[in-house]
């Protein structure tokens, strides 16, 4: 299984920029749409992107999606300087939410950003230091068997 990748890029995420958040996402999902991948993995890694993105904007300084597309599998890597995840196991549970009242009026702090990553994700990892920041590496396969 090749790991070379076809096709890389960097997107710079910007802490509090509700504005131009999404816009990453947004990129994302276009240039799979250019390169053919199949319309359901693109919605997964679409929304995955998407919910790690305002997770950057919400919580950190800044942070960056990193994109790699290999001949069978699509790699997402979210790194952020920010608070970081005290308790990763609460956090994961549905419903959780640290969001403030400002962001709960925008729409945002429902508490399903980490599951719906992860239950897009085929192979989900994450590893936050409080304090310092959060890593998410995710993993979505081209070939054989992927979430539906």
């Amino acid at each position: 299984m090749s790991t070379v990748a076809v096709l890389s890029q960097t997107f710079n995420i910007k802490g509090g920029d509700f504005v131009n958040a999404g816009e990453p996402a947004c990129k994302i999902r276009n240039i799979l749409r250019e390169i053919g991948i199949n319309a359901n993995v693109i919605r997964r890694v679409a929304i995955a992107a998407y919910e790690a993105e305002m997770n950057v904007v919400m919580y950190a300084r800044q942070g960056e999606i990193r994109l790699k597309i290999t001949p069978h599998k699509i790699l997402l890597e979210i790194e952020d300087t920010g608070q970081g995840i005290e308790d990763i196991t609460l956090a994961m549970q549905p419903g959780y939410s640290t969001a403030t009242e400002e962001m709960r009026e925008m729409g945002f702090g429902a508490g399903m950003g980490l599951p719906n990553i992860k239950k897009n994700s085929d192979i989900f990892n994450i590893h936050s230091t409080h304090g310092k920041g959060t890593r998410l590496k995710l993993t979505f396969k081209l070939n054989g068997k992927t979430k539906k």
